[in-house]
């Protein structure tokens, strides 16, 4: 919703969400969670830039964007690595449900989010998996508190 027409409701729906539900998430883990352990949130390019009516969103993910920061350094005794994965329009279902069932809906949806990423393209699950995959093994041992961008560029322009 615009500014201007934000509901309470709203509000508590998407800060519930994606704000205390993945502190709270997280923080009933932590005794399941072995030293050295990898924790990656689910960020999003919208916390980086602008969207109209997508402010309390935005700000929610930039709030997780925060949680990686801070807890970095409250879990550096047991070595576990906490990093933001923040992807960009990528093809899933709820991208699609956005669109309703009509396909050309959906390719319009497709093609507006394409125009707007410098490699002209959404992503593919597949890609988000990868980097996913990377963040949560060894290969990224000395990686911790970042916010990797699998997003097509989207977040650098």
């Amino acid at each position: 919703m615009p500014l201007g027409n934000i509901t309470e409701d709203q509000y508590d729906d998407t800060f519930g969400r994606n704000v205390k539900g993945v502190l709270f998430t997280v923080q009933k883990a932590l005794p399941l969670l072995a030293d050295g352990a990898s924790v990656i949130l689910t960020g999003s390019t919208a916390a980086s830039g602008g969207t109209k009516a997508f402010s309390v969103y935005a700000a929610s993910k930039a709030a997780v964007r925060s949680f990686a920061r801070n807890w970095i350094l409250d879990l550096k005794g047991r070595g576990i690595r906490v990093n933001t994965l923040s992807t960009g329009p990528t093809k899933t279902p709820g991208l699609f449900n956005l669109a309703g069932p009509d396909a050309a809906r959906q390719q319009g949806i497709l093609d507006a989010l394409a125009s707007q990423i410098p490699m002209g393209r959404v992503g593919d699950p597949d890609e988000i998996a990868k980097a996913a995959v990377f963040l949560a093994s060894n290969d990224s041992s000395f990686v911790n508190g970042i916010e990797l961008f699998v997003d097509g560029g989207k977040a650098q322009i």
